[in-house]
């Protein structure tokens, strides 16, 4: 097999793609900005309320055009560049709109002025296109929303502020969702979904993190911004445990389907059982050895002592029917 490829030989992710959301003014960029080597693409002007400490090479966006033209650049000026922030994501489709509004092409605007159907799926494309171009490149990104809330019946849930139904196309494409908010005087992040906020999070972090302050009440900073290089950290190393674990249950199958290939009678079952119950377990491959051993006992026609709790020959069955 050439092109088709077994679970543990797919290649892990080099990079994540991540969206951070959260009420205004409570540090959603600043907190970005703590990806390793990253370069900020500001789509809404927020640069300028990022501490001088923590501000990070900059693109200054007019245009969607100039952010393409930007990408190019990174890629030729700052290989060693390891993560591109977008803020906001908001404001990056209202920019690939201008662009497909200039563009003037027939279907794409309503008479109004605004995107069609046409150009909203024409928007989506370009979010995806921009997204892969970003992670081929091996280079993270992470992307900034403010907050909106949304109704579901009596309950308020907090979502992405993201136009019409780009929220659900862009947190597909996503491997992380946080949800930033405020618990008293601590600022936390979450990546696990709830009932009350959307979220995603796919390499078991904690529940709730508190994310270290990092200037003092004068603005004078105090530690260093890397936040979000653990959590990178973290995710890779969730990454590369389940290939390991991939590939140990791939083995375990193939040991599991040897073994059960040896059930010839009663005693041999029971055997099988013994051993499945010292194995240590990976996914499934508990109910791999069952399915194989009532495969494997059903057609020797073996059957199963409750009280015993062993496999029985039909033979030794009969013989204490007739006793």
């Amino acid at each position: 097999m050439g092109l088709i490829k077994m679970p543990s030989e797919i290649e892990t992710k080099t990079a994540i793609s991540v969206l951070v959301y959260g009420e205004p003014g409570i540090g959603k960029t600043t907190l970005v900005c703590s990806a390793p080597n990253p370069v900020l693409f500001d789509f809404d002007g927020g640069v300028s309320r990022i501490n001088g400490a923590h501000r990070v090479p900059t693109v200054q966006v007019k245009s969607w055009q100039e952010a393409l033209d930007a990408l190019d650049e990174v890629a030729r000026e700052l290989p060693d560049s390891r993560a591109i922030l977008i803020d906001t994501v908001g404001k990056m489709l209202d920019f690939m709109s201008a662009a497909i509004i200039a563009g003037g092409e027939r279907g794409m605007v309503n008479k109004d002025g605004t995107l069609s159907l046409k150009g909203y799926g024409v928007r989506k494309q370009m979010f995806i296109d921009f997204n892969h171009k970003v992670t081929h490149m091996g280079k993270h990104v992470f992307y900034v929303a403010h907050e909106r809330e949304e109704k579901r019946g009596e309950e308020v849930v907090k979502r992405p502020e993201i136009g019409g139904s780009s929220a659900n196309d862009l947190i597909k494409e996503l491997d992380l969702v946080g949800y930033m908010r405020a618990v008293g005087k601590k600022r936390t992040i979450t990546f696990d979904p709830d009932e009350k906020w959307y979220a995603k999070n796919t390499c078991n972090l904690p529940a709730e993190i508190v994310i270290p302050v990092n200037v003092d009440e004068k603005g004078v900073a105090i530690a260093e911004n890397t936040f979000l290089q653990t959590i990178i950290a973290t995710y890779e190393k969730a990454q590369v445990r389940n290939q390991e674990m991939t590939s140990e249950y791939e083995m375990l199958c193939d040991m599991l389907k040897n073994s059960a290939d040896e059930i010839v009678d009663a005693a041999t079952a029971n055997e099988f059982v013994g051993k499945v119950a010292k194995i240590e377990h990976v996914f499934n491959s508990k109910i791999v050895a069952r399915r194989l051993l009532q495969e494997k006992t059903s057609q020797l026609g073996l059957t199963y002592n409750k009280e015993t709790k062993l496999y029985e020959n039909p033979a030794d069955a009969k013989g204490e029917a007739a006793a």
